[in-house]
């Protein structure tokens, strides 16, 4: 399968499925009057990730289903896209009427109901059906995949090899890190280490795992529990400020290189960490960070988040998030986590900074229209 970079969208009305996001230059397919030629299907995560280097990285609940029901959503609302649906007359209400399952049936399927391309939102890997399925492969020159390749996925996914690779090349601003494969490891280091930290497994999904250790004996509790779920840790320098995050963007048709939507900024924490959007909504703890308000510290974390995005080759939008060393607005951005997945549910963290660049919201459409 060829993996796509993914276009910025024209200004052109696209509604949200759930009385959401109304207009947006978020990534997807350049939307005209013109007849469809384009014919999508979204994928959902419904394939239990595998354990890579010992490590599984936990599946998220719902797979991503309601977000790939809203992309789906957005797509239809395109004169020049055809959305390919499980359901013929799918119902906005329902997510699972919106996308197929990744597995390789969910996907034959997809292509069956004439999909010629399949929007990956999902988590992909090397042995995922998009990379290994023999079934695809009479589909290999007429069917495209927009996202991630699998075996880039994998690779990045492992924190450290991105911090790794990152601090080799040079020229990102980055807390202090350490990686252990056992809770032996940590407790050899555990008492050479300035304290608070933050131990968080390598392969994670969100919060998920993470948390801020006050000293010896909390970080050696936590490492046990990460350990005991077969996960290698993470422990980093505490950031104490103010905690951003920069959705960067593939190279648009235009030959635009990679380029940031605005920053939002993160408040509202519990125990130091930013919740897991699950659980609270990132609109209650987010907002985009106004013209009035940046500063040349937000234009260098930029300039820095999308050359670590270049570096990587990346073909997708990503998530970087960003953190203050201290409690200052002098204080510059750490980035501590880049993100193969960004958050894709409209009312979320790319959306608010998408909005910022287009502000348009509309409240009845979609499920209540």
């Amino acid at each position: 399968m060829q993996y796509l970079l993914v276009p910025r969208l024209a200004n052109s009305g696209i509604f949200c499925r759930a009385s959401h996001l109304a207009r947006s230059r978020y990534a997807g397919i350049r939307c005209s009057s013109s007849k469809a030629s384009a014919r999508v299907a979204v994928l959902y995560q419904a394939l239990d990730p595998p354990i890579i280097n010992g490590i599984r990285k936990p599946k998220k609940p719902g797979g991503y289903q309601d977000s790939g029901a809203d992309i789906a959503y957005n797509l239809d609302q395109c004169d020049d896209v055809q959305v390919i649906t499980p359901n013929k007359t799918p119902d906005p209400l329902k997510d699972g009427d919106w996308c197929f399952p990744d597995t390789e049936q969910g996907i034959l399927e997809a292509i069956d109901k004439g999909a010629n391309y399949l929007w990956s939102n999902t988590i992909v890997f090397a042995s995922h059906p998009l990379q290994t399925s023999t079934q695809l492969d009479p589909f290999q020159d007429r069917v495209r995949v927009i996202g991630q390749g699998p075996l880039v996925v994998e690779k990045y996914d492992d924190k450290k090899f991105v911090n790794d690779y990152l601090r080799a090349v040079g020229g990102f601003t980055m807390p202090q890190t350490f990686t252990a494969s056992s809770l032996t490891e940590v407790a050899q280091s555990a008492d050479n280490i300035s304290y608070p930290v933050v131990a968080k497994p390598i392969r994670g999904r969100g919060s998920f795992g993470v948390k801020v250790c006050y000293n010896k004996s909390e970080l050696l509790a936590h490492a046990e529990e990460l350990s005991s779920n077969s996960m290698a840790i993470m422990v980093e320098e505490f950031l104490q400020g103010e905690e951003a995050t920069v959705t960067v963007m593939p190279p648009t048709a235009e030959g635009q290189g990679y380029w940031s939507l605005p920053i939002v900024t993160r408040f509202n924490h519990q125990n130091g960490i930013a919740p897991y959007n699950g659980v609270v909504a990132v609109t209650a703890n987010s907002r985009v960070v106004p013209e009035s308000e940046t500063s040349p510290l937000h234009e260098r974390v930029t300039r820095e988040c999308e050359r670590a995005a270049s570096l990587l080759g990346l073909t997708a939008p990503i998530r970087i998030d960003v953190r203050r060393f201290k409690d200052s607005t002098e204080s510059p951005y750490a980035l501590f986590d880049v993100n193969m997945k960004p958050v894709s549910k409209p009312h979320v963290l790319d959306a608010r900074s998408s909005t910022k660049t287009d502000t348009e919201y509309d409240r009845s459409r979609a499920a209540h229209s």
